[in-house]
């Protein structure tokens, strides 16, 4: 398994992020501000950072999965596990390496502990354990979306409160960002997340034998095909417009698409693998879909967050951060979203977007300035596979029953 598991370590030194530029530096050996070694494990890529609390990431090393995945058509828990047993210690030390630190220096190491894929936590929270009890250091357990929504922090001067949407392969998620450790949860999937969707979506159009496509993943191939495509040649109903609120649903698109596509293909008499000549507008369609739904009910979070003075009427945040975020076409229809209900819209770069050791590493300064979640030792940690975010206040924004204004032209969102 580790000649198809060799993935690209990346260890890179950054800048501080500018809004701390005027920050003290570290010069050798003198570090100024607390470090922390942030390991994230939560699915399929192995990720280590050093992290200072000024906001300078000192190092950082990552082993993606991706390869090995695409090859059995999604990920397998038991291979992802493997695969982190195998690099985890590697993708540390080169973490530690990179920055110049040895883990004495360290004032704690920060790991996720919740959720993500059972397995695969383990290792990150096995090898935590054995490392903080070997040099006594505090360990900080990590909310893997908290990690996520708190990332703007480290490369923008953003104050709390704000609004945060967190769409990936794994999550669909509307919250207010309270505090470090303080969040409103608006609103979630209640089945499969949007990244899952599209990734089910590329494997049942064989986007793998794609001239174009081989080599991506499912999301990214869905893009890409998607510029050159017309959306309106397949109407694909939205789901849950019956319900106002801030939850989502793509399984029941997915469904959809399937027999879409299955009509298509008796259409043009061709078999399930096969790739249909207008493969692209199918692209196109699903992706333009997905947007319309994600912006609905983001558009439905920004109004009610604004009506309860949750967020202010002027100058009010929408972070967008998570895998999908990367995807231009919903960066830019949020944009859009954001721009006309006065909202200023941030993402975090998007190397951040996707699961890194970065962002764990900066959750855990967080918490280590503001004194929350800082343990002794890793002692009865267990993981989580499924973890809320914040105080559930959906039922709020179901009873508020807040109509969404019609979108004069939503395929124009993104134009």
């Amino acid at each position: 398994m580790n000649s198809i598991a060799r993935g690209v370590l990346q260890s890179v030194k950054h800048g501080r992020a500018a809004w701390l530029r005027n920050s003290s530096a570290h010069s050798g050996k003198q570090h100024f501000h607390r470090l922390v070694l942030g390991i994230e494990t939560s699915c399929d890529d192995t990720g280590a950072a050093v992290v200072d609390e000024a906001g300078c990431i000192l190092g950082e090393a990552l082993h993606c999965q991706k390869e090995v995945h695409l090859q059995s058509g999604g990920i397998i828990p038991v291979v992802a596990q493997q695969l982190h047993r195998e690099n985890i210690e590697r993708v540390v030390q080169e973490a530690l390496s990179a920055s110049g630190v040895s883990v004495a220096e360290l004032a704690a190491v920060a790991t996720t502990v919740q959720p993500g894929l059972a397995l695969s936590l383990g290792v990150g929270l096995h090898y935590s354990r054995s490392l903080v009890s070997r040099h006594h250091k505090p360990f900080i357990p990590i909310h893997h979306m908290e990690a996520h929504a708190l990332t703007i922090r480290l490369t923008h001067p953003l104050e709390f409160p704000f609004l945060v949407l967190l769409i990936s392969g794994g999550h669909c998620l509307l919250a207010v960002a309270q505090g470090v450790s303080d969040f409103l949860l608006l609103g979630q999937s209640i089945d499969i997340a949007p990244g899952d969707m599209l990734d089910k979506v590329a494997r049942r159009l064989s986007l793998r034998k794609h001239p174009e496509c081989h080599s991506m993943a499912g999301g990214k191939a869905i893009e890409h095909l998607a510029q050159s495509g017309n959306q309106e040649l397949l109407t694909l109903p939205l789901p849950m417009q019956q319900y106002r609120n801030c939850d989502f649903s793509f399984a029941g698109l997915q469904n959809l698409v399937n027999n879409a596509i299955a009509q298509k293909e008796k259409e043009e008499g061709i078999q399930e693998g096969e790739i249909l000549s207008c493969v692209k507008d199918v692209a196109a369609a699903v992706q333009h879909a997905v947007a319309v739904h994600i912006i609905q009910r983001t558009y439905r979070a920004m109004l009610f967050c604004v009506k309860n003075s949750i967020l202010p009427s002027k100058n009010a945040t929408l972070v967008v951060s998570g895998g999908v975020a990367s995807n231009q076409y919903y960066r830019k229809a949020l944009q859009n979203l954001a721009d006309a209900n006065n909202f200023a819209l941030l993402c975090p770069p998007p190397r951040l977007c996707t699961d890194n050791g970065v962002m764990i590493a900066w959750n855990g300064i967080e918490r280590l300035r503001a004194g929350l979640g800082v343990l002794p030792s890793a002692a009865g940690i267990r993981y989580e596979p499924r973890a809320p975010l914040g105080i559930d206040i959906s039922k709020r924004v179901e009873e508020d029953s807040i109509k969404v204004p019609k979108l004069k032209e939503i395929r124009c969102l993104a134009s």
